[in-house]
């Protein structure tokens, strides 16, 4: 599904954010990514998403080269891939419901589609109950939900879930981690982020350790190494 072909970055001639990365993620997969801050993780993601472009090498999305497409191809790649933040980005004024009808309407959604799709989608994430509540309304956890149910309403192929549960606690955290693992148990590919150990650890899916913007470590059934 996607592959890093000898991708390497570097900024300034100096700066070595990725050095000669090379790794496929198969559709389906749940992959997390760990690393010490500087490792790369947010480099890579950047690339998948077209936001930075390598110094060498080749980011491929179904054999597509991603930084080779013309503007009206990549935002119809991005409609494809559901981003998920640590620090939710919903919008302050917009319920639960509009939040998610916002992303509806960025991609160019009916309003019967939207009317159908937002209540499903919220109750897939247990807060059938918030729709009508405003940001400010909810807990961090829920916040977190509802910016879930916004990445996955357009059925994209690929969640990331960039450091998602970073502001949360435990018992949030798992929370989140198991609506990540429903999502991917109907197929989505995942990619997370995190600096969890806890969190891979029940995992058991496959661990890319990135250090210096090396992949120093690809485990099919992984562990937090650093």
């Amino acid at each position: 599904m996607i592959t890093f072909d000898s991708v390497s970055k570097k900024y300034m001639d100096r700066y070595v954010a990725l050095d000669n990365v090379s790794l496929t993620i198969r559709q389906g997969e749940f992959i997390s990514i760990v690393g010490h801050s500087g490792a790369g993780k947010t480099t890579l993601l950047k690339m998948l998403l077209a936001e930075d472009k390598p110094t060498s090498g080749i980011v491929t999305f179904e054999d597509v080269d991603i930084h080779s497409l013309r503007r009206k191809h990549l935002l119809n790649l991005r409609r494809r891939i559901g981003v998920v933040f640590q620090d939710f980005k919903l919008l302050p004024h917009k319920t639960a419901f509009e939040n998610i009808a916002f992303a509806m309407e960025a991609a160019g959604r009916t309003d019967e589609e939207i009317e159908a799709d937002v209540p499903h989608v919220l109750a897939l994430v247990d807060l059938g109950d918030k729709i009508w509540c405003f940001p400010n309304e909810m807990s961090g956890g829920e916040m977190q939900r509802v910016a879930i149910a916004r990445a996955i309403v357009n059925q994209p192929d690929l969640i990331i879930a960039d450091e998602p549960t970073g502001n949360l606690d435990p018992i949030n955290t798992h929370d989140i981690i198991q609506i990540l693992k429903k999502i991917n148990d109907l197929g989505t590919t995942v990619i997370l982020t995190t600096h969890n150990k806890r969190v891979i650890d029940s995992l058991g899916r496959r661990v890319i350790t990135m250090d210096k913007g090396r992949v120093v470590r690809d485990n099919e059934q992984g562990s937090y190494v650093l």
